[in-house]
């Protein structure tokens, strides 16, 4: 089952964005891809959230978004624009959503991360997601061409609850569109999306962002696919571009036979206090 893979560097104008996307959403398809998969923040990177929230709006009345629903149809393909800032009506921070858009142009699924990035860097990068986004609510999973698929978004990798999460529900996919910074790239990225597909027996698809964006900050690429094994199928290293894999569904059964972790799990309760 064929995927594409979309490494981005994406800038602060949605609309361009969403053309580079239409072109590779395009090209996918053409090259027979079931489905597209874009980056974290893919239809807008602008950390001057003065000037970014200009382009705030509702699903309904983006623009961007709306153009991806229209390629998705157009192509017959389905579509996973990895995330992008969204304000639900009434509300007075954004959601950071992830939607998967089906061949027939219908959003079939909506998860908002769950996992905000607050932290302090040593490299002297500080971020605070929370200050602009509230945090989503819950766990969510949809049926697709590939299997059962758990969505993520690229902070939410650190938190193995929400996995253990996914794993009981028999997810055969976790997505985990990303925009990682340099410093915890390089130290944790690949480590830690094998570890999510091991511990998962599942595969996972993780389209990054990469290279220096017109808001200045530098992210860190390597778009992944790691099988349920933990083999890494593709990287895409540092270059922004599309990347094709095939998936061997049949591997799910044949790692979930080996090592049985969903048959062998037990509930775990709150630890027993020694001494």
């Amino acid at each position: 089952m064929r995927i594409a893979l979309h490494q981005m560097t994406s800038k602060i104008d949605p609309t361009r964005n969403a053309s580079d996307m239409a072109d590779a959403i395009a090209s996918a398809a053409e090259n027979g891809a079931v489905m597209y998969f874009a980056p974290e923040m893919s239809l807008l990177i602008d950390r001057d959230r003065a000037r970014a929230r200009g382009h705030m709006v509702d699903e309904t009345h983006n623009i961007a978004l709306q153009s991806l629903i229209a390629a998705a149809a157009r192509h017959r393909i389905w579509v996973h624009i990895g995330s992008m800032p969204i304000l639900d009506e009434g509300a007075e921070k954004l959601a950071n959503r992830s939607i998967i858009i089906t061949p027939d142009g219908a959003i079939v699924a909506r998860y908002d991360k769950m996992h905000l990035f607050d932290v302090d860097l040593a490299s002297g990068e500080t971020w605070r997601e929370s200050s602009a986004y509230v945090g989503g609510q819950k766990p969510v999973v949809v049926q697709t061409p590939l299997g059962l698929m758990g969505l993520a978004i690229c902070y939410d990798m650190r938190f193995p609850d929400l996995f253990s999460a996914y794993a009981k529900s028999g997810v055969d996919i976790i997505t985990l569109p990303s925009a990682f910074t340099v410093p915890t790239g390089e130290a944790h990225w690949h480590v830690l999306l094998r570890a999510r597909a091991i511990e998962s027996a599942a595969f996972v698809i993780a389209a990054a962002q990469c290279g220096v964006h017109e808001d200045g900050r530098q992210t860190y690429g390597h778009s992944l696919v790691v099988d349920p094994w933990g083999t890494i199928l593709c990287d895409m290293g540092s270059a922004p571009g599309l990347a094709y894999v095939d998936l061997d569904l049949d591997a799910l059964n044949r790692v979930r036979k080996q090592i049985p972790v969903h048959a062998n799990r037990r509930t775990i309760s709150s630890p027993f206090i020694a001494g």
